[in-house]
């Protein structure tokens, strides 16, 4: 897969400047702890049982994040597309086995950060430490908190609105099981949302 690191590497300066904005120091730090990594659609980047090292960014591509269970049947914890951060963060915190598996769902690109680097540079600096607070409020605290509380408060169509109006194309990229058991609902209900929201377009 031929590709620009330049380009991915900026859109992981900005997706960090999102949040707070880094001094070039820090973002030099930062950048030398990464390395690039490809995926083929349906290639694991992390298994279930395994000490997770890094934390992922997508720089291209969509993954899943699922949990198996006793019968073999999966549930989708979490689906990440470009320009999000992905990982198990408790393996990464406690350095304890993943509950769940990270899987590419289309060809992928991400850019890899080395977790113990990456942590040891934001107790050093300021604008790191600044960023990472507010990425753990946002995407682990506030959005957790709204997912948990839509799926018991929301609808299953008002769940799928949702995840359109945040991810416009991802109807098109992932299939409708994955969509589906993200949406912890089956693939035939989803697909009579989908049917009923056609009608009524």
């Amino acid at each position: 897969m031929n590709f620009n690191p330049e380009i991915y590497l900026n859109n992981l300066k900005k997706t960090i400047e999102s949040y707070y904005p880094l001094s070039d120091q820090s973002w030099k730090q930062i950048e030398s702890t990464t390395h690039f990594q490809t995926l083929k659609k349906g290639e694991t980047l992390l298994r279930n049982g395994e000490i997770a090292k890094n934390l992922h960014f997508i720089a291209k591509g969509i993954l899943r994040a699922f949990i198996t269970d006793e019968e073999g049947n999966f549930y989708n914890k979490n689906l990440f597309m470009e320009n999000y951060f992905a990982g198990s963060k408790v393996s990464l915190m406690l350095q304890t086995p993943s509950n769940f598996t990270l899987e590419a769902l289309e060809d992928s690109i991400v850019i890899n950060i080395d977790y113990k680097k990456y942590m040891e540079l934001i107790y050093q600096n300021d604008d790191l430490k600044n960023f990472y607070i507010a990425h753990l409020e946002k995407n682990w605290i506030i959005e957790k908190e709204q997912r948990e509380v839509a799926l018991v408060m929301q609808n299953a169509t008002e769940r799928y609105i949702s995840l359109l109006e945040k991810h416009p194309t991802i109807a098109d990229r992932v299939p409708l099981l994955h969509i589906a058991s993200h949406l912890g609902i089956t693939p035939t209900q989803l697909s009579r949302i989908r049917k009923s929201l056609e009608k009524g377009s």
